[in-house]
């Protein structure tokens, strides 16, 4: 609970590192519910250059079906604490929509909370508020059962922007310090291709929300939809795409596929570093 957003921050464009410890991930699923193997693999991006480890219980990938409270515990607290155990310098983030969950997480040593309902649960506000974590606030239009059946928008970037202009505003207003604040526009997450793309393309409008931004792209089934490509066959859009999101200005690129990701972070951000120079010259 000690860690600042804002350390983290300062380093430059920081990788997260996805740790599914579910059975039905739309990548990963099911290879590392046991705590040690989910250790090894968080061990293994950790050396590949990952800033923070990103621990989910309940996939919410489109179609899936709700977990209850109980079972999400149970595969994400015994992670939480052997991985804090382990490396008590890395960050952990807690993918959760589940009040219960936070302050769990929070109490196992997680140092932030990604919830992809933006706080909009049951005491998910004044969860995140009491653990005192950093959050990162995710857009989705509907639910993640349904959420890719017809998902419209007039303005997807101005509409989007708002909203977690709006979410920030409410937490700002329940006590959580905006510096202790991430958003996500949330690609996939109730969105066609035209509309993943916009806010993609526009992501220098979030910047002005007062919060670090986060990007989620890795392995995206928009790239399946632009490419034609399976799941383990998208990792070059992916990276492309998280190359131009820190170009505009991202903090934090959430990706399974860590040490290209890395690779292709620090390229982006010497040359957005080389171009702010350059304009100062």
């Amino acid at each position: 609970m000690g860690k600042k957003l804002a350390d983290l921050l300062a380093g430059g464009p920081a990788v997260m590192g996805v740790l599914n410890v579910t059975p039905d991930s739309f990548s990963d699923g099911g290879r590392f519910q046991a705590v040690d193997a989910a250790l090894v693999r968080a061990e293994a991006m950790i050396v590949e250059g990952a800033a923070l480890i990103d621990i989910g219980g309940e996939s919410t990938r489109p179609g899936a079906e709700p977990v209850d409270t109980d079972r999400e515990l149970e595969r994400v607290v015994p992670v939480i604490r052997a991985l804090r155990a382990a490396h008590p310098e890395v960050w952990i983030s807690v993918d959760t929509m589940k009040a219960p969950v936070m302050r769990a997480a929070a109490e196992a040593g997680a140092d932030l909370i990604n919830d992809v309902h933006a706080l909009q649960g049951e005491g998910a506000l004044e969860a995140a508020r009491d653990t005192g974590l950093a959050i990162c606030l995710m857009h989705m239009q509907g639910e993640p059962q349904t959420m890719q059946r017809d998902p419209r928008y007039g303005d997807v970037v101005a509409e989007v922007a708002d909203w977690l202009a709006e979410r920030v505003a409410v937490c700002v207003a329940a006590g959580i310090p905006s510096e202790a604040i991430l958003v996500d526009p949330g690609i996939g997450f109730g969105k066609k291709l035209a509309q993943n793309l916009a806010l993609l393309a526009h992501l220098d409008r979030f910047r002005g929300l007062g919060a670090g931004l986060l990007i989620g792209v890795s392995r995206k089934s928009m790239f399946g939809q632009l490419l034609d490509l399976p799941v383990d066959q998208r990792v070059v859009p992916g990276l492309s795409a998280a190359a131009v999101a820190i170009w505009q200005g991202a903090d934090i690129i959430r990706a399974h596929d860590v040490l290209e990701t890395v690779q292709a972070a620090r390229t982006a951000a010497a040359l957005r570093e080389a171009r702010q120079k350059g304009e100062t010259q």
